[in-house]
């Protein structure tokens, strides 16, 4: 028997078990289309940190006050003063900085009229917006002479703005920060939480104001060893952020008076942020990869068990096939031309479940981007995964 003859005589026996014959795919299907949909959908993720991370600005620096280790901060106590980030803005201290700015953020009730607001209040540098890429959609972001003036001036968030000002415009409105009166002077354009608190929740004071007007230090306290939350300082170009970080450590253990002991503040770049965020997607996505592919197993063993159930049903054909010359040779390939029409229509199905979730998941999470979008590559892909692993389990359990 020719293989064209077996493949149509294949084909044959399964169009008259047409039911047996989908269920059979069914679990290839299934297993397919999760391991695409989920590879592609985990690929996307990654693309969307990325993108998310990036948006924070160019070549920035995190410096945060203290350490992620109780115990280290037990011992050499946290310390970021305004006295610090005067210190790494003088490009004597870190001449790879091309800019610093300075962020304090508590939270408070924003109220204006009869409508109140939870959210945060940022104090902030003048330089704030432009060294976090932050784009202001309306009015203006304060200067520098209203940081020296510790002006009750304030740029709102977008979740703030539509909250407190659905109808109106902000500008020149008088709203209430911790029963402060404060004149709105801008907006800024929705951005997001960039996996943390949403920036749009936001309501922008100059860095002086939130110190001394809003979050004073009780009188007769200590003098402060943190004034702000965090220190962003932007590299000069990307070749400039490993020497920028050196420069930052020598500074602030030379203020600090630490010769032998751990730093008490915490240096991150973006890098590190999406390495970070990069490991744990794809450690998930592969967890979760994995688990799908069990149902390719499942399927595998689902034709094999078919495939031995149709060989005991058809003992018969088989004998009249031997006694009308049909070799052993014969009757094996048709029975894995049947096993391989299971698998691979099964597997091309798969493929298209997996195109059409992937398309549809991408675009159902909030904030994916177009060029975030799955897809599913020819070469090297989940695509090509699946396929072979469908036909692999199909043909070898068979």
């Amino acid at each position: 028997m020719s293989l064209v003859e077996s493949i149509r005589v294949a084909f044959g026996s399964l169009a008259s078990n047409k039911l047996r014959a989908v269920l059979t795919m069914l679990g290839i299907i299934i297993g397919v289309g999760a391991v695409i949909t989920l590879l592609a959908l985990g690929g996307a993720i990654q693309t969307l940190v990325t993108r998310e991370l990036q948006g924070l600005g160019s070549n920035l620096i995190f410096l945060f006050p203290g350490t992620n280790n109780p115990e280290q901060n037990r011992r050499v106590p946290p310390k970021l003063t305004n006295e610090d980030v005067a210190a790494l803005a003088d490009p004597l201290n870190v001449p790879a900085a091309a800019a610093v700015a300075a962020q304090l953020t508590r939270s408070a009730l924003i109220v204006y009229g009869g409508t109140s607001y939870d959210g945060r209040v940022a104090g902030v540098t003048a330089n704030y917006a432009q060294v976090r890429s932050a784009a202001v959609a309306e009015g203006l972001f304060f200067d520098e002479s209203a940081v020296e003036a510790r002006s009750r001036v304030a740029v709102l968030g977008a979740a703030v703005r539509d909250a407190l000002f659905p109808d109106e415009d902000p500008i020149g409105r008088r709203i209430h920060i911790t029963d402060i009166a404060f004149e709105g002077i801008g907006g800024m354009e929705r951005k997001g939480g960039n996996f943390g608190p949403s920036e749009d929740n936001q309501v922008y004071v100059p860095i002086s104001t939130a110190q001394i007007r809003l979050f004073p230090r009780p009188a007769g306290a200590a003098p402060s060893r943190v004034d702000v939350s965090v220190v962003y300082i932007q590299a000069v170009d990307e070749r400039s952020i490993d020497a920028a970080i050196d420069q930052i450590t020598e500074t602030l253990r030379r203020r600090n008076n630490l010769t032998y002991q751990d730093n008490n503040f915490t240096l991150v770049t973006q890098e590190d942020l999406v390495a970070s965020f990069g490991t744990i997607t794809g450690a998930l996505t592969a967890f979760l990869g994995a688990i799908a592919a069990i149902s390719l197993v499942v399927g595998g063993i689902g034709i094999m068990n078919i495939m031995l159930v149709s060989v005991t049903e058809r003992t018969r054909e088989i004998g009249l096939r031997k006694a009308v010359g049909a070799r052993r040779r014969d009757i094996r390939t048709q029975f894995l031309v049947e096993a391989l029409v299971l698998s691979l229509t099964g597997g091309l199905l798969g493929i298209a479940l997996g195109f059409g979730l992937s398309a549809i998941g991408t675009r159902l999470l909030r904030g994916f981007p177009p060029e975030a979008e799955a897809r599913v590559q020819p070469e090297g892909g989940p695509l090509p995964t699946a396929t072979r692993l469908a036909l692999g389990l199909g043909l070898a359990l068979t």
